[in-house]
């Protein structure tokens, strides 16, 4: 019986761990500046510029600065950032960033 009410713990414990890290990863849009682009990566803060976070971004993403098509690499470290996520197989993948230097 306590083996048994153990692993029923264990379970909720490890769906609640899981279900709050999947709460992060919403579809959605989210600002910042770029920190580093590196291996098909953007590594940006928040918008306070405190919390750093980075994400794999796939070949068809849409990459833009001041509005005009560009590569991954062409962003800069400062540089203010807008990425765009969608839900797509049940993973949540960026579809788009936007930069502005202006």
């Amino acid at each position: 019986m306590v083996r048994r009410s153990f692993m029923a713990l264990a379970l909720v414990a490890f769906v609640a761990f899981n279900g709050a890290a999947l709460a992060e990863e919403k579809a959605g849009t989210h600002e910042g500046k770029v920190v580093k682009v590196a291996d098909g990566k953007l590594t940006m803060t928040d918008k306070e510029g405190k919390k750093e976070h980075t994400h794999a971004i796939p070949a068809d993403a849409k990459v833009t600065v001041d509005g005009k098509e560009a590569k991954l690499e062409d962003l800069k470290a400062g540089t203010a950032v807008k990425v765009t996520t969608e839900a797509k197989d049940k993973k949540v993948v960026v579809t788009k960033v936007e930069a502005t230097t202006k």
